[in-house]
């Protein structure tokens, strides 16, 4: 009867996958069919690009977790192919302009890509091309990217976020009192402030310096970018965060920050006047997705023997495979060794874009860039939005690192921690835990004893081992002293503008830098770039998740749904919760 039911099962399960299979197939013919037929008209004369970034952008086109059972075929587009499409728009007499068209929420998140972008915009415009940006109402980081434009719209009864920059820590040490759990923390590095959270109810005066100085250092760049684009001095934009004396529209217009504030209609007329279309005429636009699908202009045929890989590693550094938008070191190890191996390959970017997470995950990936090296291959590092703690240890022993002004580095420093719940079980709970062992520390770390100051000790002296491995690994790879590392390092987060005076960095730049360098290295003058790790199809994710379990990312979903903006600070804390072995992690979390 087992058997039976083993071919029925086995059976069904042929049947579906059957069916996905054909019905992917015919997606992928039917999508293609539709790309030729975008391709042939889409893109016509007086064509606006149409920028909104109400989707998160990841740095690798796709590469990010998919809502359960979403597949459509739409990209979602990644921080290159963005820079790309503007590239492509200022060349193609067909695109006469760009409209930031901002929602209310806005998905762009990370302030080294808002300047990368705004970096992009401000060459646009060189091509004698607008830049229009309109919005019901600007967030401050919609509003950073929105000043690059020739002309700043609001809705009349809209307003710009201009309160300055600011950091909101949350504190769970009382909570976890309440419900008998315990937190046990080990950490090496005065500054390193991940566990502060859940054993005090408020920021150590060496976090709220080291937030100081960053989140000073943050605003310097996010004033002077916007003095630049708006001719507004600095000091005068200091002046306006701290009276906040907006009442209405007019008061945006008459600051400088806002050029007038219309209705969408009087947009659409504006626009229409740029173009030269009659008052009735229908604009024609296209979104950035659909310019990629029906003109293809980052993906020119290139027959160039030579290569140069660009691997993303961007999201928590975990051990395993890894979901999409998380570096797994399994999946990273196995890349970075492909590559190694394959003589095509002349040189690797490795691009960062992570706050860390495992101390020994980082460890398998740094190795596999040292073996890298070993075989003759540089491997230069680009930063992004984040480069820390882990991000920072898998990129310290690079032949060059490069990072933008306002990506977050450093936090060289380890922790560990582990939740006691004896309390919540034998007070709360009324259940109780007995046991017999044949060693010391048999049953310990189970978290349902109070741990014993043998155990404490252990979990210090691994912390502590650690930090020294991390110490010794950035003096390596940087050409310093263990001292020297350990003076700037503790944990303390540092921009890249910073980074670079401590010798932590070698250079301020973007990645098409990181890329001239490691042509230049790999002595290169003709090669074309190959982009990994590879992102699957949403057909190939609906089937291995059918494969497993689905649950995981519908619990993800309706948490999403819930926390709304608030749920990467739940994820931040459901990953330290859920972490195994020390973590080099970053000590806070940013919300744009």
């Amino acid at each position: 009867m087992k058997n039976f039911w083993k071919i029925v099962f086995g059976s069904c399960l042929g049947v579906i996958l059957a069916f996905f299979v054909v019905a992917g197939i015919g997606g992928l013919v039917l999508g293609r069919l539709a790309a030729k037929a975008e391709k042939g008209g889409s893109v016509g004369a007086n064509t606006v690009l149409v920028m909104s970034f109400d989707k998160d952008v990841p740095e690798l086109t796709n590469n990010l977790e998919r809502p359960p059972f979403d597949l459509s075929e739409d990209k979602v587009l990644g921080l290159e192919d963005l820079i790309r499409s503007i590239r492509a728009a200022a060349e193609d007499d067909h695109i006469k302009g760009i409209l930031l068209d901002l929602p209310l929420e806005n998905k762009l998140s990370g302030r080294a890509k808002s300047l990368a972008l705004r970096r992009e915009l401000e060459a646009f415009k060189k091509s004698g091309k607008f830049v229009v940006a309109y919005a019901k109402y600007y967030s401050g980081a919609s509003y950073y990217l929105a000043s690059v434009a020739d002309k700043v719209y609001m809705s009349p009864m809209g307003g710009v976020d201009f309160r300055g920059a600011g950091a909101v820590l949350p504190f769970f040490k009382d909570l976890l009192d309440r419900v008998g759990i315990k937190m046990e923390v080990a950490y090496a590095g005065d500054y390193k402030s991940a566990t502060e959270p859940y054993r005090f109810n408020k920021m150590s005066e060496k976090n709220r310096e080291q937030l100081r100085e960053l989140i000073d250092e943050l605003y310097a760049v996010y004033l002077q970018d916007i003095s630049r684009s708006r001719n507004i001095p600095v000091q005068d934009l200091r002046a306006m965060a701290d009276s906040l004396v907006f009442a209405q529209s007019s008061d945006y217009v008459r600051s400088g920050l806002i050029d007038a504030a219309i209705y969408r209609d009087e947009l659409l007329s504006k626009l229409r006047d740029r173009l030269g279309l009659d008052e009735n005429k229908k604009i024609r636009t296209i979104t950035p997705a659909a310019y990629f699908k029906a003109e293809g202009p980052f993906r020119k045929f290139n027959l160039k023997k030579d290569r140069i890989a660009v691997v993303y590693a961007e999201g928590s550094i975990i051990t395993g495979e890894g979901d999409p938008g998380q570096i797994g070191d399994d999946k990273y190890v196995k890349t970075l060794r492909k590559l190694r191996t394959n003589d095509r390959v002349k040189a690797v970017v490795l691009r960062v874009n992570s706050p860390g997470g495992s101390a020994l995950a980082s460890e398998h990936i740094l190795r596999e860039i040292q073996l890298l090296r070993e075989a003759g291959k540089p491997v230069i590092v680009s930063m992004g939005d984040y480069a820390a703690s882990g991000g920072y240890y898998i990129s310290c022993q690079a032949d060059s690192i490069f990072a933008e002004p306002n990506t977050i580095t450093g936090s060289i420093g380890v922790f560990a921690m582990f939740p006691v719940t004896a309390e919540m079980f034998n007070k709360h709970l009324g259940i109780h835990f007995d046991t017999v062992s044949t060693n010391r520390y048999s049953t310990s770390f189970n978290g349902l004893f109070p741990m014993s100051e043998g155990e404490k000790a252990i979990l210090q002296e691994s912390v502590d081992s650690i930090y020294e491995i991390f110490l010794n690994r950035v003096a390596s790879g940087r050409g310093m002293t263990r001292d020297e590392v350990h003076a700037i390092a503790q944990g303390r987060v540092w921009t890249g503008s910073k980074a670079l005076e401590l010798g932590l960095v070698d250079r301020l730049g973007n990645l098409d830098n990181a890329i001239a360098a490691a042509a230049n290295m790999a002595g290169l003058e003709e090669y074309r770039i190959s982009e990994y790790p590879g992102v699957k199809s949403p057909w190939e994710e609906l089937i291995e998740k059918l494969q497993g379990s689905g649950s995981k990312e519908l619990r993800a979903e309706v948490l999403k749904a819930q926390w709304g903006e608030m749920y990467p600070m739940y994820e931040q804390v459901e990953e330290i919760l859920g972490a195994k072995g020390p973590q080099m992690r970053m000590p806070f979390l940013v919300l744009e």
